[in-house]
């Protein structure tokens, strides 16, 4: 298996989920609009473990807009928001590695000490929830084809949960893996970057979109679907760079072609 993981990644120590356990799920607004099928598959995922997820209606934003632009004090009100709506709960599972690393690394930085970086720290990516914490790691998902995988700089760097998305991943029966060359570079999003350096970042998004289809996969799943908004929009507004279908792993999971 091919080690996805930095020597910078940190060591977490993961709980252990026993029965009873109140599991939250947080759903990222670009989520919310763009891919509420990734959302749903976590819900799907965990059904079959036997686990009940709540989804609080009144959550919205981790805050990590504003805090990746340097606006501390707003994105400290938004945490507090986001601390009121889950603090009741023992997990939180999110389907965004970047929106997990905002809310376990982040929170703490931004207030240390807090309820909000207490709440935060209970936060998940689904990958690592999955395979960390719950232990599995074959859903008898099936799809024949090749397929590349995307992890994003937050949860390679912040949440070191690369391996276990490559863990699910392989476990898929008749699926060939197929490595996207330098596949630790940034795809150039950043969020907000990708906005105040609009240059760069598509300079970087054109680049990762070269060694994506690279790989010669069929198909890319990742966990980061905000990365898959930047580089999937520049292959639809440049196809003469080429194509490929993304999806998110929770959602390959599911399958069984």
């Amino acid at each position: 298996m091919e080690n996805l993981l930095s020597k910078e990644v940190p060591s977490w120590e993961y709980p252990q989920y026993k029965g009873g356990m109140r599991v939250g799920l947080f759903i990222p607004c670009f989520i919310d609009q763009f891919f509420p099928t990734a959302g749903i598959s976590c819900v799907k995922l965990l059904e079959q473990l036997g686990i009940e997820v709540e989804y609080p209606d009144e959550q919205t934003c981790c805050g990590q807009p504003a805090f990746n632009s340097g606006y501390k004090d707003e994105a400290i009100s938004v945490m507090k928001k986001f601390h009121r709506v889950f603090s009741a709960y023992d997990l939180i599972v999110t389907p965004s590695s970047a929106c997990a690393a905002m809310c376990r690394v982040f929170f703490a930085e931004a207030a240390p000490g807090s309820p909000e970086a207490a709440t935060g720290s209970r936060v998940w990516e689904l990958s690592e929830f999955l395979v960390n914490i719950l232990g599995k790691t074959d859903f008898g998902a099936s799809f024949p084809g090749k397929v590349a995988l995307h992890v994003g700089c937050h949860g390679r760097r912040e949440l070191g949960m690369a391996d276990a998305a490559m863990t699910l991943l392989t476990n898929i029966r008749g699926l060939q893996y197929t490595p996207v060359p330098n596949v630790d570079e940034c795809c150039g999003f950043g969020g907000t970057f990708s906005v105040k350096m609009a240059g760069t970042s598509l300079a970087m998004g054109r680049q990762k979109v070269a060694n994506i289809l690279a790989s010669g996969a069929d198909i890319l799943a990742t966990t980061d679907l905000s990365c898959a908004m930047h580089f999937g929009g520049i292959m639809r507004h440049d196809p003469a760079l080429g194509k490929m279908d993304t999806i998110y792993l929770g959602e390959l999971l599911l399958r069984h072609d």
